[in-house]
């Protein structure tokens, strides 16, 4: 059964089911947080700020174990934690109890982020990642599209049944990976060469060391310590201000939460209308390091000021288009981000830096998330929605210095120390 389905519509499959199970459960998910469970402005931040801490806890090891054992496994894992963690979460409408499940699926996230693309990588070839990156977004849109709906339906059920719905096809994902999932490119250390907190240390040193001596890798690590620290205000606060601030425009005998469901289809929309005409020029652009440095710098700006313009705009469509070009900004700086991570790591550590960039992000997180949680509710959304877009603005310089420092993938890597050695030998 592995074997007859290509590791590319495996990669399809797993976006695009992931897709569908977070725009069930994130499209209404502030209001469960804010209605149900009765969330503040600071509240609301430590949910993140919890699920960041553990996941740069785990993020390494997670990583590491990726690079040693198995990424299918870690993948599979991480699925299953996920739909765990969300379970519990929207069974009990308790801070306490969306606490403990931020912290399951931080796991789930940790054992995901560094192994998925890397298992992708070793499947079909670093040179394809860009591409097929690009065109899973897409699907992902499509499949987003779906869930945005669903949440709205079950919504009007109940606002913590697509927390629970989502959770359910998360597990439900975890199995169907488990019987069909290959992985043919990737050789794990031989049983008798394991040595778990041995082959860890050594998967983190040599990652370290690659990251050390290829000032690119530090410099996306700078880039993602000012993402996370900007994106933690939007990710928890911008729907709470949009339910605060403004008078939603009335739809009849439908209830405003309907709003969230419209926003979510127009950003969906909007990103297949935009994105798909230019897939081709976008394919090119991962496959040019200093071209796409460029083109992460200029998609981050359009992030930073629409962000600005949502943090102060004092009309309710304003707000929700510039809600909607910052979504764009970033649906297209995504998947070059992460091409551009693959096409500058070694197969060897690769899902152990990719990990230590996550972290990076989950740093930002964490230090930036209960600033602006205390901004909220001190002054008010729109101080701590329009400091969160300005902390971004420090990362851009990184992109234009690691455009002067952009070589051909192969010459970077060629570069690199030579006692990085695959983890075992």
């Amino acid at each position: 059964m592995k074997n007859l389905i290509s590791a590319e519509r495996i990669y399809y499959l797993l976006g695009a089911t992931q897709s569908l199970a977070f725009a069930t459960m994130f499209t209404t998910y502030t209001v469960y947080y804010v209605q149900a469970a009765k969330l503040d402005a600071l509240q609301l931040v430590l949910v993140g700020t919890v699920l960041e801490l553990a996941y740069f806890l785990f993020e390494i090891p997670t990583g590491v174990v990726a690079d040693v054992y198995s990424r299918r496994l870690s993948i599979i894992l991480g699925v299953f934690f996920l739909g765990a963690g969300f379970l519990v979460a929207g069974v009990w409408p308790e801070f306490w109890a969306i606490l403990l499940g931020q912290v399951i699926s931080a796991i789930g996230y940790a054992c995901l982020s560094g192994a998925t693309t890397a298992w992708l990588a070793d499947e079909v070839g670093k040179d394809s990642v860009g591409p097929i990156l690009i065109r899973a977004g897409q699907f992902d849109r499509v499949a987003g599209l779906v869930g945005i709906a669903l949440s709205a339906v079950l919504a009007s059920f109940g606002l913590q049944w697509p927390y629970i719905a989502g959770a359910l096809l998360l597990l439900a994902l975890g199995g169907v990976l488990a019987a069909i999932m290959p992985e043919h490119g990737f050789t794990p250390v031989p049983t008798e060469e394991r040595n778990t907190f041995k082959q860890m240390w050594q998967g983190f040193s040599a990652g370290a060391k690659v990251m050390r001596a290829t000032p690119l890798l530090m410099m996306l690590l700078g880039v993602e310590f000012f993402m996370g620290a900007s994106g933690e205000g939007f990710d928890r606060l911008g729907d709470a201000h949009l339910l605060v601030n403004f008078t939603f425009p009335s739809l009849g005998a439908l209830q405003p939460v309907v709003w969230f469901s419209i926003i979510g289809v127009a950003g969906s929309v909007l990103g297949l209308i935009v994105i798909e005409p230019l897939r081709k020029w976008l394919e090119a652009l991962s496959r040019n390091p200093k071209q796409t440095a460029w083109g992460l710098l200029a998609f981050d700006l359009l992030t930073a000021v629409c962000g600005l313009v949502f943090a102060l705009a004092g009309n309710f469509l304003l707000a929700v288009a510039a809600l909607l070009v910052r979504g764009l900004g970033f649906a297209l700086g995504e998947p070059l981000f992460h091409a551009w991570l693959v096409q500058n790591t070694r197969p060897e550590v690769r899902a152990t830096m990719l990990s230590m960039v996550g972290q990076a992000n989950a740093l930002g997180q964490m230090l930036g998330g209960p600033g602006l949680g205390w901004l909220g509710r001190a002054f008010g959304f729109r101080w701590a929605l329009g400091v969160g877009a300005l902390i971004l603005l420090p990362a851009l310089p990184f992109y234009a210095r690691a455009a002067t420092m952009a070589k051909p993938t192969e010459e970077s890597l060629e570069q690199l120390p030579n006692e990085t050695a695959p983890i075992g030998n």
